[in-house]
């Protein structure tokens, strides 16, 4: 197949938000956005225009801010979302409108309630449409893998004809399996008169944990030149394919791909923890590349063959995906500069001084009260700083606590809501539960929890703890993230940015049909 590029196609902020409590903010998504340019993504798809308002200026958004990769929003097959998407791209430099029919017999029939010559003749209208508007065209196949090949050629050679430049194929269920899915895509490509006239995409779901390799699949046996990912593999059900792997796989084993990829590799580690901080969906610590453990060799075997040889055990050096060497950095006497260094080093670019002044005083505040501060302490420390909007309704102020055996826990928690002081006191199960109950007692959200996780930053008792806090309420689910010292000041910190989520995020709309690519 000779020398190429791989193309990464950055779904994290499309398809991973449609994790049940990840939707993010317009803020959280411009910076997420800038990260991934940083990391050198080729494409980032930044949302689905047409699904709502705020989607909407998701989209428009990231379009200004981002100047190297192209940005690409996602569309139903019909002229009003592809005209959605046109307007929200008109300021980028590089845009792409991605549309999508489904074409297996299943979804037609139970779903779209359509022929097949119906949605032959919707795929063609639409890709001719969005041909109008902009140059660079991506077509999917919803469910593509359990359509009728014969059927499936058809629609392909018929979008390419009209001018799609980019033909995706997704096994949007998890079902396929590696060699099954790879020449599934190789038939498809040999059977298309018209196929060297697109680049051929693969987007695999992770239902049966094998994304990562049904993509590698798709590009190695099918042909495949764009891989569609998320960064930790975010993304609904079990996930999607995740990029890191995806990028580490293809660099590692170039002897066997013959590929190359655009991604700076170094920025992969701080891209993981900044996705994961902001959605509060942790990364398992023997997760590939990014876990805390995928380079520590607790095994006194390994441990030995490491120090005497690297590449008896490693196959990948921690820091070409962006792992510290040195993991301690800053202390209280470190100055501002050391600290803006450091955040630049880390990949972490702030809007202005004022908002490095104001993490560096939350770093001042930390380091008087914890010895050493960790890569780790600092990228919490900024994304809570991040995390805040000019819409929130509370804001964590004070809280004490008292627990004892036997006894149930006493807490009284002191917060702003909506600019004025509300002190509330409340009894509970643990002084966790007694801090939630004792906000609730004045807010009276009638959320339902869905999920608490308490994560030590780093590894000592010293550590802060993140907390993650997922509610539920009328049908939508948020995160809210916190970090302290004190866990249950963290978890106080977790639930009123959760409940600030609940309360500003009110026109966020989940995409109906285009949940499932």
């Amino acid at each position: 197949m000779g020398n190429g590029q791989l193309i990464i196609f950055d779904t994290t902020l499309r398809d991973g938000e449609q994790s049940p409590g990840a939707s993010m903010t317009r803020d959280e998504k411009v910076r997420i956005a800038r990260q991934l340019e940083r990391l050198r993504v080729d494409v980032i798809e930044a949302g689905f225009a047409a699904a709502s308002n705020g989607d909407f200026e998701s989209v428009q958004a990231i379009a200004r801010a981002v100047k190297d990769a192209t940005v690409c929003s996602l569309s139903r097959a019909n002229d009003r979302d592809i005209a959605r998407s046109a307007e929200a791209l008109q300021d980028a430099r590089r845009a792409r409108i991605h549309t999508f029919i489904a074409t297996s017999p299943l979804h037609m029939e139970k779903k779209l309630r359509m022929s097949p010559e119906e949605v032959l003749e919707q795929a063609r209208r639409s890709v001719r449409f969005a041909r109008n508007l902009l140059d660079d065209i991506e077509f999917s196949a919803e469910d593509g893998y359990r359509s009728e090949p014969d059927f499936l050629a058809r629609v392909i050679e018929a979008v390419i004809h009209e001018g799609a430049t980019t033909i995706n194929i997704p096994d949007t269920v998890g079902y396929a399996i590696p060699e099954l899915y790879g020449n599934f895509i190789k038939n498809l490509r040999e059977r298309v008169p018209n196929a060297d006239k697109a680049v051929w995409s693969v987007h695999c779901h992770n239902d049966l944990g094998m994304a990562v390799a049904n993509s590698l699949a798709g590009v190695k046996i099918g042909g495949a030149r764009q891989v569609e990912c998320t960064i930790n593999g975010l993304g609904e059900r079990a996930g999607n394919c995740a990029l890191e792997e995806i990028v580490m796989a293809v660099k590692t084993r170039r002897d066997y791909f013959d590929l190359d990829v655009n991604i700076a590799t170094e920025h992969i580690v701080a891209t993981s923890r900044m996705v994961s901080q902001t959605t509060g969906f942790v990364v398992q610590p023997n997760k590939a590349v990014v876990g805390a453990n995928a380079f520590a060799h607790a095994s006194g075997i390994h441990q030995d063959g490491v120090l005497k040889a690297r590449d008896t055990y490693e196959i990948m050096r921690a820091e070409d995906v962006g792992w510290a060497a040195n993991k301690i950095v800053l202390g209280k006497l470190s100055g501002r500069n050391a600290f803006k260094q450091r955040l630049h080093e880390l990949g972490v670019e702030l809007d202005s001084e004022a908002a490095i002044n104001t993490a560096f005083a939350g770093f001042k505040e930390l380091a008087d009260r914890k010895s050493e501060i960790f890569d780790e302490d600092i990228l919490a420390l900024v994304q809570m700083e991040g995390a805040k909007t000019p819409d929130d309704l509370f804001a964590f102020v004070s809280l004490s606590q008292h627990s004892e055996t036997g006894e149930p826990s006493h807490a009284e928690v002191v917060f702003q809501h909506a600019g004025r002081e509300v002190k509330a006191c409340a009894q509970g199960n643990g002084p966790v539960d007694a801090c939630f109950k004792a906000i609730e007692s004045q807010v009276n959200s009638g959320a339902e929890m869905l999920l608490f996780s308490i994560n030590a930053i780093s590894g000592s008792t010293e550590s802060q703890g993140e907390v993650t806090v997922r509610l539920q309420r009328a049908g939508r689910v948020v995160n809210g993230v916190g970090a302290d010292p004190d866990i249950v000041v963290a978890s106080a910190r977790g639930y009123l940015n959760a409940l600030n989520r609940l309360y500003t995020q009110s026109d966020f709309v989940v995409a109906q049909d285009g949940a499932a690519i």
